[in-house]
């Protein structure tokens, strides 16, 4: 009976150091640990011991017999995962990094940003004795896309959070929330009260399309969009166009697949989900019918995940279609097309929303005057470069789709960083295993771009938390830290569990994980209320 490593699957390896035969692989070390979409468990050395299922922060990881209809083709994917990467060494198998012998004396470290990188950078410091971590937010809450990203659908991901909540419980582990580097404080300020500063602040833009008409009403960023569903404070009380039959999501990642499934869910199944009150009552109005996902390229350069895919393929009451397959292109090439032609094979249903996977097209202009009432499309042509690299290049055979919600999903980029170096080319801090210099580190998609999973974010942070000790053990952390100024305090842990707790309780009475507070004032009333009142 092996288990089966299913579509929540985080990466962030605990599994790996839990299973006593090795048989969870790509595993930290290995060559294609950062790239790869999950992780997969090995049928014929499994043992079934399921100390991998313990160690799962997500509960990505069952026994085959359990598994439902909509998880059975992971079983699948797990099997041909070790056809084509036998891993036949399985030694040495992946360990905890060795708590270091660090100098006498303590080491205190500010963290901004409470997000996955964040914390699991504070988690990897505090396994040495001796050093003291303050994680900073300008959010009243921590968690950062676990919380504000995660599509409220996807609650077996956001299980992660409770990981986070080990991780802030630690000794030496201090939060200072709603306070914002640049404005409440300075890089100046961090560097006065800290040996040293890690800067976890991820991509908080996107990317723009460059199209005529982008900036009409009616066209805005995937990542607006997701933040308002999920009652970022920033972006609750946005409104958007769901008076419109079709809306055209611009991009084809697993971002782009959240929106086209909340757009297309059940409202009343989004019900019992944390999804922002002020979104699910529009969603309930919503006239949206059909969401079309728009890829420049092909399927087999499509940026969504198989795993994702499985997940989009399974879903009840609602088609998916796939337009714009290339000449040539072998409907059993990988996983993914095999996966994207037998969607194409399926028949329509009637009646039901659908999602359409269009691939081969590239948005031209958005056209409407007042608002966004139409979006020109070409159709694309592939060439492969000389490095094997694969562009689409717009033709002449263009199309006007109707719509009046248009969302750009081509990727996340951060913003410069008051007091640091930044690359606008890749939108990064230039680095060297995540040193700036010595005393200023970067973790995280500021440090690598957005890339990865929220697991992806550990091995990242122990590579900038190795270098961050090697500077201290090497006496180049020397300064005085004069601890926290009494100009910067803010609220901590208690304030944060506070907002948990009710939260969790107006869930409870909704049948619901939580009820987000969704502005500064709410959130703060609540932490005020009740942050005496110990977790």
């Amino acid at each position: 009976m092996p288990y089966v490593v299913t579509r929540s699957c985080c990466a962030d390896a605990s599994c790996v150091l839990a299973c006593p035969v090795n048989c969870i692989h790509p595993a930290p070390g290995d060559p294609d640990f950062a790239t790869a979409e999950m992780l997969y468990v090995d049928p014929r050395t499994c043992v079934d011991c399921g100390a991998c299922t313990t160690a799962c922060p997500v509960d990505a990881l069952k026994p085959h017999t359990a598994l439902g209809e909509a998880e059975l083709p992971f079983l699948e994917l797990n099997t041909n995962y070790y056809k084509e990467n036998p891993h036949a060494d399985r030694t040495p198998m992946y360990v905890v990094p060795k708590q270091r012998s660090l100098p006498a004396g303590e080491l205190s470290v500010a963290v901004v940003g409470a997000g996955p990188a964040g914390l699991f950078a504070a988690d990897e410091l505090l396994r040495h004795p001796g050093v003291r971590v303050t994680v900073h937010d300008r959010l009243p809450t921590p968690y950062g896309l676990a919380r504000a990203g995660v599509a409220p659908d996807h609650q077996d991901t956001k299980q992660v959070t409770e990981l986070f909540r080990t991780i802030e419980s630690q000794p030496g582990f201090t939060y200072r929330l709603g306070v914002e580097v640049g404005t409440t404080l300075t890089h100046a300020d961090l560097l006065r009260e800290h040996h040293a500063v890690i800067y976890a602040v991820g991509a908080a833009t996107d990317k723009r399309l460059g199209v005529d008409g982008e900036d009409l009403p009616g066209s805005a960023s995937a990542t607006d969009f997701v933040a308002w569903y999920n009652g970022h404070p920033d972006r609750a009380h946005d409104d958007y166009p769901l008076d419109t039959e079709r809306a055209v999501v611009v991009g084809n990642g697993n971002v782009a697949l959240d929106i086209a499934r909340i757009l297309t869910a059940d409202p009343e199944a989004l019900a019992r989900t944390d999804i922002s009150d002020r979104a699910l009552a529009a969603l309930r109005a919503s006239k949206v019918r059909e969401v079309v996902l728009l890829g420049r390229r092909g399927p087999a350069q499509a940026a969504f995940t198989v795993p994702e895919l499985i997940a989009l393929s399974a879903l009840k009451d609602v088609d998916v279609r796939v337009e714009g397959w290339p000449d040539g292109l072998e409907h059993d090439a990988d996983e993914k097309t095999r996966l994207l032609a037998q969607l194409a094979a399926r028949t329509p249903v009637e009646g039901r929303r659908r999602i359409v996977l269009r691939f081969l097209t590239s948005p031209v202009r958005l056209t409407g005057g007042d608002r966004v009432r139409a979006l020109e499309v070409a159709a694309t042509a592939l060439h492969t470069d000389e490095d094997g690299t694969v562009r689409a290049r717009p033709t002449a055979d263009t199309q006007t789709l109707e719509t009046g919600l248009v969302l750009r999903a081509v990727g996340y980029r951060a913003r410069p960083v008051p007091g640091l170096p930044f690359d606008e080319d890749s939108a990064t801090v230039p680095h060297e295993g995540g040193r700036v210099e010595p005393g200023v580190y970067v973790a995280g998609w500021i440090k690598r771009g957005p890339t990865g999973f929220i697991g992806t974010n550990k091995t990242c942070a122990q590579e900038t938390v190795e270098s961050l000790l090697d500077d201290f053990a090497a006496g180049h952390l020397t300064r005085s830290a004069h601890g926290v100024g009494t100009v910067t305090r803010a609220p901590g842990l208690d304030a944060w569990r506070a907002i948990d707790r009710a939260e969790r309780a107006a869930g409870e009475a909704q049948g619901r994980p939580r009820v987000k507070f969704t502005d500064t004032e709410s959130l703060h009333r609540a932490a005020q209320a009740t942050a005496a009142v110990r977790a």
